[in-house]
């Protein structure tokens, strides 16, 4: 292990690009001068097909989960009911926003590792029919399960004229993404992720359904009221301090998504996570999720005869590599492996073959080399 080297396979805070990195270090410039407006008006409209928008995508200073709460605050308001999508960890972190605005919470509450039951969306819309707003996630960081987002919304629309709301933070930038042939109404993600950014930036693509609840909307609001964002972003600004140098490193982040395409980005990624589940197979981890379900972005293993977490010690002190545990209910039972963002398939066959390592050490009686084999096969077939 060297000094300063470290190997970052985790959900988020994602690698960053070393172009990025350098493109963060510019000059700082005053944020209402003439300069900052430039380069903020030529960003915005370069997130839109990130989205999957027409509509404007509005920047915020702030985590993801800034982001997930500006969608609650901005759309109800106390006493109004909602419905939850929870399939892990950050679904019921919607429910649990919803709840600190006293909002009355409808819960479907899924086993983690499964994908969101269409016929109980259905069966609760039409049982409750004062629900505002539908609350879901796209990619459920804790267990690697990807949620069909365009299925949940048709079933919201046909049976209600509530708003979907949808957390897009560990797979907007890497999975295909039609925010407006879908019909969602209130997209969001972070910059930490599959946008190769720090943690800090916030996007929220907002359709006209949800402005027009917004504009309606008595909820008290201050830093996170969407209508100041918008009307700042008429001017090429933001309505408090933004993050400049952020800023910066997304003008290049974006210059490398433009460059690889996204349909490339998209095939790079679906690779990578064909890749890791082939290699878990070949060495017979149990994979929490079944094929379908499964997250091109982060995948999670819950292992039977060894501990992930003294597994995730030992990467991480023999060789700097760092996996992501469980969490809540998971938390020590599962470890996860993040293929998102400033990641390729060299990182994953790299990753394998310390994991190999890793498990025999761990006691695990494996063949070395037959993972590391099985998604190089993968790769070779992707290729063609």
């Amino acid at each position: 292990m060297l000094k300063d080297q470290d190997f970052l396979r985790v959900p988020g805070p994602t690698p960053i690009p070393p172009s990025v990195q350098r493109a963060m270090t510019k000059p700082m410039i005053g944020h209402r001068s003439s300069g900052f407006k430039e380069i903020f008006s030529n960003l915005v409209p370069r997130l839109k097909p990130i989205f999957g928008t027409e509509q404007e995508v509005l920047t915020i200073a702030g985590s993801g989960t800034s982001g997930l709460e500006a969608a609650v605050v901005n759309v109800v308001k106390p006493g109004d009911e909602v419905l939850v999508l929870v399939t892990g960890a950050f679904g019921d972190r919607f429910a649990k926003i919803c709840e600190q605005y006293h909002i009355y919470v409808h819960r479907i509450d899924v086993p983690w590792g499964q994908a969101v039951p269409l016929e109980k969306v259905r069966e609760c819309m039409e049982e409750n029919h004062n629900i505002r707003a539908v609350f879901a996630t796209f990619c459920e960081t804790s267990t690697g399960v990807l949620n069909p987002i365009a299925d949940i919304a048709k079933v919201i629309h046909e049976s209600s004229e509530a708003l979907f709301i949808v957390d897009g933070v560990s797979c907007i930038g890497a999975v295909k993404t039609e925010m407006d042939c879908w019909g969602v109404d209130l997209f969001i993600t972070g910059s930490q992720k599959a946008m190769m950014l720090p943690t800090g930036l916030a996007f929220l693509a907002i359709s006209e359904r949800s402005w027009k609840v917004i504009e309606l909307n008595d909820q008290p609001r201050f830093y996170l009221d969407l209508l100041k964002y918008r009307k700042s972003m008429n001017d090429h600004s933001t309505p408090f301090t933004p993050a400049v140098s952020l800023l910066y490193g997304l003008e290049q982040s974006l210059n490398l998504l433009e460059e690889e395409g996204l349909e490339n980005v998209y095939k790079r990624h679906l690779l990578m996570k064909e890749m890791t589940r082939s290699a878990c197979r070949a060495l017979g981890l149990p994979l929490l999720t079944a094929d379908g379900n499964a997250s091109p972005t982060v995948t999670a293993v819950k292992p039977t005869l060894f501990s992930s977490d003294d597994l995730r010690n030992f990467l991480k002190k023999e060789f700097s590599l760092t996996l992501a545990g469980g969490q809540q209910s998971l938390k020590g039972e599962i470890f996860r492996v993040g293929h998102m963002g400033y990641c390729s398939p060299a990182d994953v066959l790299q990753t394998i073959s310390m994991l190999e390592v890793g498990l025999r050490a761990s006691g695990v009686d494996v063949e070395l080399g037959r993972g590391t084999a099985a998604a190089q096969d993968v790769y070779l077939k992707g290729e063609k």
